[in-house]
């Protein structure tokens, strides 16, 4: 007779590898994508390496629970649609329909209850992490889910400081204090969370062999770390881009000049490296920005 389990373990896939980036995504914007595709193309070649499936989605929430209004979930869900139509990303909509406030503690429990022998990465910035102490459970996050903690910089610091290194390091002195700055970042966590740290993607994929779909036992040894990725990503602020679109005088005026600006919109991969001239377009997929002035989100009375 042939041998039944060893069959079944041969045709058994490889844990998959999921990572999550929550968010209001009102609108989604460039800064976003730029957080999820970092994140995606660290973690192909290891994927592929180890023959394991790789899932990056954006996460979009009802409604924060530090907001008091966000725009409908259906234009929300179509912009995020737009924005990664030509990419490798995917869009979870585990918290989209749901009643708000919807809280992340509550999501990081149903996904691992989901996948529980998945490799599983909420995608956060430093300002995130750094007030996870004010989230609803937030420093129980862990107990589910790694961590994957961007320093996020304004667009300005940026490139000051991309200038300085080149301008002032050799490769190795720039390695050097890049592990400075992460450090420096390490110690700025809740106490907490400090001793999670670890120093490569690599180390948040390790399979989950002792997982359970209780929720009191999924914590292990595989689980529950933070890794730091001290690259500075811009930060680029929905709150700002809607101030941006809010009309002054009336609609046909906006109408008038968004006319005008889709007509000199630069192409996505100059908008992706922040080069083009038409400040809205740096910051959003022209799919997206067209989107918002057709359906004419984000007046003034809208997000008083």
């Amino acid at each position: 007779m042939p041998n039944t389990s060893k069959n079944s373990q041969k045709n058994t896939p490889a844990p998959a590898i999921r990572a999550y980036l929550g968010g209001s995504f009102d609108p989604v914007h460039d800064g976003h994508l730029q957080m999820a595709m970092t994140v995606y193309q660290r973690l192909l070649p290891i994927a592929k390496q180890q023959q394991r499936a790789l899932h990056v989605s954006l996460l979009p929430n009802a409604r924060s629970p530090f907001k008091e209004k966000s725009t409908a979930p259906k234009h929300r869900l179509a912009m995020l649609k737009l924005a990664t139509l030509h990419t490798p990303l995917q869009i979870n909509e585990l918290e989209l329909w749901q009643t708000p406030p919807v809280y992340t503690i509550d999501s990081v429990r149903t996904l691992r209850q989901r996948y529980p022998h998945d490799s599983l990465i909420f995608i956060i910035g430093m300002d995130s992490a750094l007030s996870l102490s004010k989230w609803k459970n937030g420093l129980e996050l862990t107990d589910y889910v790694n961590l994957w903690v961007f320093n996020r910089d304004d667009l300005s610091d940026i490139n000051h400081k991309n200038n300085h290194l080149l301008a002032t390091t050799s490769h190795s002195a720039n390695k050097t204090l890049v592990a400075q700055d992460t450090m420096n970042l390490h110690i700025q966590l809740p106490a907490q969370l400090q001793s999670l740290r670890i120093d490569a993607p690599i180390d948040l994929l390790q399979p989950t062999s002792q997982a359970s779909t209780d929720s009191r036992l999924l914590k292990n040894t595989h689980q529950g770390h933070i890794y730091i990725d001290s690259r500075p990503i811009a930060t680029i602020s929905s709150t700002q881009i809607r101030q941006q679109l809010q009309p002054t005088d009336n609609l046909s005026n906006i109408i008038s000049a968004a006319a005008r600006q889709m007509t000199s919109i630069a192409p996505i991969n100059d908008i992706i490296d922040n080069t083009a001239p038409n400040p809205l377009a740096k910051w959003l997929n022209p799919a997206v920005y067209q989107y918002i002035i057709a359906h004419q989100l984000y007046s003034a009375a809208q997000f008083r």
